[in-house]
């Protein structure tokens, strides 16, 4: 008896990992003052930029002994309303490019 196989072509398939680089070219950038406390610093950032409180607590203790500290990074659309936000409440922020 004679079996016949057939040919079968496959394909194959690479898998390549793609490095992509996403940019935020603006970020807000609060600065420390001798008024607002930790504890408004750590709410606003919860309320107004989506943090947890860990992180908002981190972002205080660096604005706090840094000076200053970007707490955001996106586009301009999303964090000027964010900025004003945080300003309205009293603490200094800017917006400015990232460099």
């Amino acid at each position: 008896m004679c079996i016949m196989k057939k040919a079968v072509e496959t394909d194959v398939l690479e898998m390549v990992d793609v490095e992509t680089k996403t940019t935020s070219p603006y970020q807000i950038i609060v600065w420390n003052d001798d008024v607002n406390t930790f504890e408004w610093v750590i709410e606003t950032l919860m309320e107004v930029c989506g943090h947890s409180y860990e992180q908002a607590e981190q972002c205080a203790y660096i604005i706090h002994f840094s000076g200053k500290y970007a707490v955001k990074n996106g586009m301009y659309e999303d964090l000027r309303p964010m900025c004003d936000a945080i300003l309205d409440r009293g603490i200094s922020a800017t917006l400015e490019v990232t460099a």
